[in-house]
């Protein structure tokens, strides 16, 4: 059975959560159904919790292979 590909964004706004969220920082982000029907995103925070933010504080990206690596082994 294969692995869903982790999916990463960037933080590009942050209103009412600069405790929480950094700009211009990598995120891994969950698969979620109902959450994108909701116009939000599963974010995992630097504690590898999740939680849901709006999908308009972030901004999809693909990282080159050796950065993806250097990311999640990080």
């Amino acid at each position: 059975m294969s692995e869903t590909p982790k999916q990463f964004a960037v933080c590009v706004k942050n209103d009412d959560h600069e405790e929480s969220l950094e700009l211009r920082k990598i995120y891994e982000i969950l698969p979620d159904t109902g959450a994108a029907s909701h116009a939000m995103l599963r974010v995992i925070d630097v504690e590898g919790e999740d939680y849901l933010y709006p999908r308009a504080f972030f901004r999809s990206i693909a990282l080159p292979q050796a950065v993806r690596r250097a990311v999640l082994a990080a």
